[in-house]
Order: C-alpha cells, then structure tokens, then sequence
C-alpha cells in the first residue's frame, strides 16, 4: 500500500465546535473530526484534524479488510468492532487523565489534609465506577451519547456521583466543582499521541470474538499498512465564525456562506435553500445548480436562535445539550414562548417550572421559537425552494428538524427537506472542496 496519501483539509472553526474534513483526489471524503471549540482555538483545529486524520485511516482501513480473501467477508463487522473498542480505548485514556486532574483539583484546594482525603477516596469510587459503565457503553452497533468525552464523562460523572455522595454523605457540589475545574483542562489536550495504543488495544479486544480470532495474521498486517500512512496536505482552506484566527493566508479563508452552500450542493446535488443553525450564529442561504450562492441572510450575531442558547438552556437544567431533543420529542403540549433572549432564558425557565409546566413542554417550545427566528431569516433571504437542505450542529437536534418541517409545509408546501447525518461537517465539506479546487 502507497504510504503516502495526498489530502485537501477543510477546517470550520466554530463557536462551540470545530470540524475538520478530509478529502482525497476524485472529491472523496475521507474522514471527518469534530471537537469542542472552547476558547482555545489552536487546540480545537489540532484535535479536530487529527481525529479526521484518524476517521479517514479507519476507511482506509476497511478498504484494506475488503480486500483481504480471508477477511472481505466479515470486515464489515470487523470493522464495527474494531471501531468500538477504539473509541473505548480513547474514552478510557481520556477517563483517566480526568481522574488525576481531578486528584491535582483537589490537592490545590485550601482545605484541611482529612477533608482532601475523603474526597481524593470519593473520586477514585466515582471513576472506578465510570470505567465500569463505560465498558457497557461502547458495544458495537450500539449509538454513541455524543461525539464530545465532555457530554458523555458528565454524563456518566453526574449519575454516579450523585450516588456515591449520598453514600459517604459529601458534598455533591463539591464535587461536580472538582470535576468541572479538571474537564476543562482535560479538555485543552489532544490525545493523538496515542493513536497506535488504542488500536493496539482494539484489536486485543476484538480477537477475543471467537468469530475474529483466527484473522490475527490478516487484521495484524491491514492495521500495519494503515498505521504507516502519512498525510501529504496538499492544501487547506479554513472556514467558521473562528477563521480569522486561522493561521492561513487570506487566501485560503472562504466565508461560511460559500462554503456551507458549496457543501450542501456536494451532500445534495439538487440543493436550492440552505439553512445553517450553528453555535453562533443562523444563516438561510440561497444556491444556484453549481453550489454557488446567490443570496443569504444572516442573524445579527446574537446568541439567540443559534446553538449557543440551546447551550444556555442545557446548563440551566443540568443536561447535555444532546439530551435536549429527545425530552422536547415527548412534549405533548409545547409551550407558547415568544422570546428565545439569552439574558432571560434562565430567569424564564425557572417561571416556568415554578408555575408547574413541564420541562418537556417548556423545551419544546423553546425549540419552535428558534425555528421560527430561522424561518424569517429564510423569507428575507427570498424564501425556501425544493429542495432545502439543513446544515449545522443543530440539524442533529431531532426537535429541531421536526418543527423546521412543520414550519416550512405551513409556510411553503410540501417539499424535499434534506437532513444529513454529517450535516454539521457542511462548511468544513465546503472548504475541503475550495482546497481541492484552488491546488
């Protein structure tokens, strides 16, 4: 196998998240990775590169099995299980690096030595715990919580901590303020390094399946062939509310207009209208047959209507903000919500709950208020036309694709509503295109 592979790199430095999407010759993508942005930039492009740089050894990978007369067979499966424990691998490498940050937290606290004590043996149960459940939660076939170690080690974190505390009656504040502190410096490091020790890990795990254990020779020489591929960049554009801080030059720094629309017109040829929830900001745009824009309308930057307030919400109830959808999805009555204001979100969800409504309610409404901000931004833009493709991170949010649907049959009739699983990587898609085309 050539050990060298030519690559065009699209980076979208979002507000909350940055994506990187990698593309070889023909317009093939090859892999995809996504970070939290944070506040540290230069981090997030880092992470979010390497783990396309990982998403796409992985496809290489399984073109490698299918080739493989011993293996073809069975590398789909193979694959699925090789992934998993992967992902375990990383999440448990990522678990443990909490684990002592959590254990330097607590010994920088201004408190007495008996107290750090009891809960340095609070958190080694906790994590003992969370690596427990974590084995449980990385099956092959099984949906991943999130793409973030944040949203499923707080998650889990929350759950048992909250048990734990009660049983050695400490301070469960206390303690999410320990692991709050210690997540964010986890956070701030890329675990890249280490690629080769969870395959390694990956694959011990996955010949323990009586089905793979007699492929040793065969996995062993395809993961070789991967491992040593090495990336020949050919070039990068950057793309995202964050691009300015790019460390590119002017010339391969495209708007998230362009980009966003050239990407959606890739996903889906027949692409019309677009609109683009993210973190930050909501854009409706308007594309011709070639993914070339012809109009848009943007909001005016505030966090209303956008990602970021569906992160305020999360925070206010002690949620991720993936656990949002689905409570909206069981609402039976959604509340009548005229404002989506991020200054009075907090205050107006307490209201709420105190006067009895119920979360579900309360959030579904929420939902179908950002929708509707979103659906006057694609009248001013001149309208949605067949077909609509929906893009950014809160495409994923199933309460949000299903009032947008109501909304856009009320508005505009019957049409083509495009929704893709990689629909949050459209502007980074879009910039590995610029990159490819401008080499």
């Amino acid at each position: 196998m050539n050990c060298q592979t030519d690559c065009f790199i699209g980076i979208d430095l979002g507000s909350t998240t940055t994506k990187a999407v990698v593309m070889g010759r023909g317009e093939r993508v090859l892999g995809r990775g996504i970070t939290n942005s944070r506040s540290n930039y230069e981090v997030a492009c880092q992470v979010a590169r390497e783990e396309a740089e990982t998403s796409t050894r992985f496809l290489l990978l399984d073109d490698r099995l299918k080739k493989d007369a011993k293996i073809s067979r069975s590398a789909g499966k193979l694959l699925s299980y090789i992934s998993c424990k992967y992902a375990l691998g990383e999440h448990l490498k990522q678990l443990s690096a909490l684990k002592d940050e959590c254990a330097k937290v607590i010994v920088e606290w201004n408190r007495g030595e008996e107290e750090k004590a009891l809960y340095k043996g609070l958190m080694s149960l906790i994590f003992e715990r969370l690596a427990s459940v974590s084995e449980m939660s990385f099956q092959p076939g099984g949906k991943a919580q999130s793409d973030f170690f944040r949203d499923i080690a707080t998650s889990l974190f929350l759950k048992e901590a909250e048990a734990v505390t009660k049983e050695r009656r400490l301070s469960f504040d206390r303690a999410v303020g320990v692991f709050d502190k210690a997540i964010l410096r986890v956070e701030s490091r890329s675990f890249a390094a280490y690629f080769a020790d969870y395959l390694g890990f990956a694959c011990e795990e996955t010949l323990k399946v009586p089905e793979f254990s007699g492929m040793r020779g065969g996995i062993a020489s395809a993961v070789k062939d991967i491992s040593g591929i090495r990336f020949n960049v050919v070039s990068m554009v950057g793309t995202g509310y964050g691009r300015l801080t790019l460390p590119f030059p002017k010339e391969q720094i495209r708007s998230e207009i362009l980009c966003h629309g050239l990407g959606a017109h890739y996903m889906f040829p027949l692409t019309r209208t677009v609109l683009d929830i993210g973190g930050q900001d909501t854009k409706a745009i308007q594309v011709d047959a070639n993914g070339i824009v012809t109009g848009f309308q943007m909001n005016d930057r505030c966090a209303a209507g956008c990602g970021r307030y569906l992160g305020y919400i999360a925070d206010e109830m002690n949620m991720g903000v993936h656990q949002l959808g689905p409570l909206a999805m069981q609402s039976k009555k959604p509340a009548r919500i005229n404002s989506t204001c991020t200054v009075f979100a907090g205050a107006e969800l307490r209201e709420r709950l105190s006067l009895g409504e119920k979360r579900e309610d309360i959030i579904a409404g929420l939902h179908r208020a950002i929708i509707l901000r979103a659906m006057s931004l694609i009248a001013r833009s001149g309208g949605a036309f067949s077909e609509f493709t929906f893009t950014g991170g809160v495409a994923r949010n199933q309460a949000a694709t299903a009032a947008l649907k109501e909304l856009l049959v009320e508005n505009y009739g019957e049409m083509k509503m495009n929704i893709s699983s990689d629909s949050i990587y459209t502007g980074a898609l879009g910039a590995s295109l610029f990159a490819m085309r401008a080499s």
